[in-house]
């Protein structure tokens, strides 16, 4: 037991290592480092004090001094201060040591600001007119982002499409303003509706700023994200918030058509700011703003860019996105799903996951290679799935391709399935209109997709026809 000034003594040492530097006393264990600030003057007394107690001389109190027979004990279970004397110079002195992180991915003082000054020089204010002899008719106004020094925009494709028709058709001339005041004229390269993504091209005769793409797929929610644009054409606007969701799909938000996922976020999103960069703490695009809920406040809809990549590889590769067709509705199945089912049908088959389908599309491809409702897709193209996204993933942009696909049906039979997907919409399927988040209509297929998600009641009301 230490004595009334031995503690005394040992709590100096402590303070006195924290404030002069690594060379007070050695680190013996990571597990009791100590941080400390303090002032210049207040470093220079502590660590005067410190010398008196190593060399034994009496300093200004007795009661600082442990007793002869105990020396210094403590000082085994002290540890250096990991804090550098430059660092805590500034600190001390009210200096600001630039970005206050602690670790890297923590939010500081400065993280905000550093993110969106690494992205803002990118964002422009995309403005389009669409006029009929002479007379102006309609003016969409949004924003977007050079992902490219050669002029590659990247943006919304209502900003810059009109898809009130069936056909999407540019609006016309498209003005490009960048954060410095330049303006260019625009070329709408490509434009896909159901997605929401469009590539606008500019030149300049010199290189442009340029923000770079991060990754979707590593966000969580709970972290922090930027959002920048034009929002009712007030440019270089920054609003933060976080994410709320990483996978929101668009069947949650009511909207038909092809399956999509969005990234659901709080920011502050208003009109104009369609297209825009939703960026993370360092500073890279993660998403595209799309869409928000009207009259409800924390509901902004992003794209996620690793979804936008694919859709760019898409306009390279084949000029449009290609989305292949099968003509399932499809359901994934977790344990309580599989255990409701079994209740329902003794002879529902003996499968832990897999993908459930519910309705096949009279005359799709599906049906014509033999799928059923009430079948379990177990493997797609010879891989084991579990997922409506795996089996999105195998078929990529192969339409027309044959697909191997392994089933189990009632009483355990399995079935092995050739299907060939279409292309959706290469038929001229009836299409529906839904308002974006601008006030703007959007096409969307109306026929059933392969990739939408169908509410648990109706799933069950079709499972009772079948497994009765």
């Amino acid at each position: 037991m230490l004595t009334r000034g031995g503690r005394r003594a040992a709590l100096l040492l402590a303070a006195a290592a924290g404030v002069s530097g690594p060379a007070a006393l050695s680190c013996l264990d990571p597990d009791t480092d100590i941080y400390a600030s303090a002032s210049p003057p207040l470093r220079q007394f502590v660590s005067a004090a410190a010398e008196g107690l190593r060399s034994g001389a009496c300093f200004f109190s007795p009661w600082l001094l442990p007793s002869p027979s105990q020396g210094l004990p403590m000082l085994n279970t002290f540890a250096s201060a990991s804090v550098s004397p430059a660092n805590l110079s500034d600190q001390g002195s009210g200096r600001s040591s630039g970005d206050s992180r602690c670790c890297p991915g923590c939010l500081g003082r400065n993280s905000i600001a550093k993110a969106a000054s690494a992205v803002g020089p990118a964002v422009v204010n995309i403005s389009c007119m669409q006029d009929t002899h002479g007379w102006v008719q309609e003016q969409s106004i949004g924003s977007g982002t050079i992902i490219d020094p050669d002029g590659t925009i990247l943006t919304c494709a209502h900003v810059v499409a009109d898809f009130q028709s069936s056909k999407s058709v540019a609006r016309g001339k498209v003005s490009v303003t960048l954060q410095d005041g330049r303006e260019f004229e625009g070329v709408i390269l490509n434009a896909d509706r159901h997605s929401d993504i469009a590539v606008v091209k500019i030149k300049s005769k010199t290189p442009l700023p340029a923000a770079s793409l991060g990754s979707s797929s590593r966000l969580q929610p709970g972290d922090w994200v930027v959002a920048l644009g034009c929002p009712l054409s007030l440019q270089n606007t920054v609003t933060a918030g976080i994410v709320s969701c990483v996978d929101r799909k668009s069947s949650d938000l009511g909207l038909g058509g092809l399956r999509r996922e969005y990234l659901q976020t709080d920011c502050a999103i208003n009109q104009g700011n369609s297209g825009g960069p939703l960026v993370n703490l360092d500073g890279e695009i993660i998403g595209v703003n799309v869409m928000k809920v009207w009259n409800a406040d924390g509901l902004s809809f992003a794209v996620p860019i690793d979804s936008v990549v694919k859709i760019i590889d898409n306009f390279k590769k084949n000029g449009r996105v290609v989305r292949p067709w099968l003509g399932l509705k499809m359901l994934d199945l977790n344990p309580m799903i599989i255990a409701q089912l079994k209740e329902r049908s003794i002879t529902f088959p003996d499968v832990r996951k897999g993908v459930f389908v519910p309705m096949v599309t009279p005359a799709s491809p599906a049906e014509q290679a033999g799928f059923r409702p009430g079948d379990v897709v177990v493997e797609f193209g010879g891989k084991p799935v579990e997922s409506i996204k795996e089996i999105i993933d195998i078929m990529g942009d192969k339409a027309g391709v044959p697909f191997k696909v392994l089933v189990k049906r009632a009483n355990n039979v399995t079935v092995t399935l050739t299907v060939i997907p279409e292309e959706a919409d290469a038929t001229g399927r009836a299409l529906d209109a839904t308002k974006d988040f601008n006030g703007q209509m959007i096409s969307l297929p109306a026929c059933m997709s392969a990739w939408e998600h169908w509410c648990t009641a109706d799933v069950y009301s079709l499972i009772c026809q079948h497994f009765q």
